[in-house]
């Protein structure tokens, strides 16, 4: 199948830099809606079999757009979410963004050990999200294309990982507000990317206030 990782609109938790993966969430930002209004343009040439949003508020709100072009309900897939914050949920200050992104890192590059203070570890994060990509799959069938609206975080590290990229690419590869990876393959064979777009698909112009989206880059300063 062919599986296109959505990262859903901006958020004012992107805009203040505040680590916030907690149910529901915020919603999204006029410019979030902007991202999510442009993304059915974006993905026309696709033949989308199916679409399917994490549990929290922002990706519905993303997905909406194109569920309304496709004449197609959005499915909730639990597994999908945003990698905990644990105990750092809800701060923004320079130790806890570090503390959330250097297991992150560990992780993106294959090892999966260790977790945040209250949070997941990076094997029951695996094991979530494969786990909801494997639902995914048993849905659609081998030659279906999907839409995943997901979170920063949790594409980067999941892609990073089934691809073979290293920890050192992790730092090479941000993925903005309606960013999207596109991967090929199943969860049982495993997956190969074929895409990563970091900018906005509807177009870099949507691309904005990104100096404290710590889930997207991790050249982003945390908020003080």
């Amino acid at each position: 199948m062919r599986l296109l990782l959505l990262r859903h609109g901006q958020t004012p938790s992107n805009v203040d830099g505040i680590l916030d993966a907690d149910h529901p969430g915020p919603g999204l930002t006029p410019l979030g809606r902007a991202q999510a209004e442009a993304v059915p343009a974006a993905l026309a040439h696709e033949r989308i079999d199916g679409l399917h949003v994490s549990p929290l508020l922002r990706t519905h709100e993303t997905a909406a757009p194109l569920a309304a072009a496709l004449d197609i309900s959005p499915r909730i897939t639990r597994g999908l979410e945003e990698i905990s914050a644990g105990d750092l949920q809800g701060r923004r200050d320079e130790d806890a963004v570090h503390l959330y992104r250097s297991g992150q890192a560990r992780w993106a590059g294959g090892d999966l050990t260790g977790a945040l203070p209250g949070g997941e570890s990076g094997e029951q994060f695996w094991g979530r999200f494969t786990g909801a990509l494997r639902h995914i799959a048993r849905v659609h069938g081998p030659d279906a294309t999907v839409v995943a609206v997901s979170h920063g975080a949790a594409i980067r590290v999941f892609a990073s990982v089934v691809a073979g990229l290293g920890a050192d690419a992790w730092h090479d590869r941000p993925l903005y507000n309606t960013g999207m990876v596109t991967l090929t393959g199943d969860p049982e064979e495993g997956w190969e990317l074929t895409d990563w777009i970091s900018d906005p698909v509807g177009g870099a112009h949507l691309l904005a206030d990104i100096e404290h989206d710590v889930t997207a880059d991790d050249d982003a300063e945390a908020a003080v």
